[in-house]
């Protein structure tokens, strides 16, 4: 409206409330561990045996003052790849890291990986891409994925069967199924009201 008199010019100030359509996310470092956390039970609940002792390790490490120690963490050289009889393609499908850049300094540490990639492709179970061309090194399926079902002879169609009630069978196994807790709760309830209500009688007589 027009303002109308001499009055004060109306001058409100209204406000969008914006402090209260923030949105935070100091929840962020919380659900980095909660998905963390999921993911290791979720690969515990797959595969319960881990297989972190057949990955390969290096004996030695390249730097001088830590010589000593043993790092389970580094890459597979391609000499150790190839001392293994593998190639870089074929050793990073099965789960090898290669790195292309690191050099063996020991012929110690360079025979260690070289056995422990030895065994770790000795307990790969390899299964083939094309099952019509399978390769050596790649296990046969003994058994068929396929479910099979014997056939028989279609059953003559009687009255019976015409006048069976499918649906309100169907629907009443479904109620027996969900309602069978609740039942059995009712019908012990219903005996034990029963013993204690012969017990009142019988005191009183």
């Amino acid at each position: 409206m027009a303002p109308k008199g001499n009055n004060v010019l109306p001058n409100a100030h209204f406000h969008k409330h914006w402090q209260r359509r923030i949105k935070t996310w100091f929840d962020q470092p919380a659900r980095k561990v909660r998905r963390r956390q999921a993911r290791v039970a979720k690969a515990a609940k797959i595969c319960s045996e881990t297989c972190s002792w057949l990955a390969p390790s290096c004996s030695s490490l390249s730097i001088c003052p830590l010589q000593w120690k043993t790092a389970s963490w580094q890459r597979i050289t391609l000499e150790e790849l190839k001392g293994a009889g593998l190639t870089k393609y074929e050793a990073m499908s099965i789960g090898i890291a290669v790195d292309f850049r690191r050099t063996n300094k020991s012929v110690e540490g360079l025979q260690n990986n070289i056995q422990r990639l030895k065994l770790y492709r000795s307990k790969l179970i390899l299964f083939p891409k094309k099952l019509s061309a399978p390769k050596r090194e790649t296990a046969v399926l003994k058994r068929s994925m396929k479910q099979h079902s014997r056939r028989e002879k279609a059953l003559p169609l009687t009255d019976e069967l015409k006048n069976f009630p499918v649906y309100c069978h169907l629907r009443r196994v479904r109620a027996d199924k969900r309602c069978r807790g609740k039942r059995e709760k009712k019908a012990r309830e219903a005996a034990d009201e029963g013993l204690g209500a012969g017990a009142a009688s019988g005191g009183r007589r």
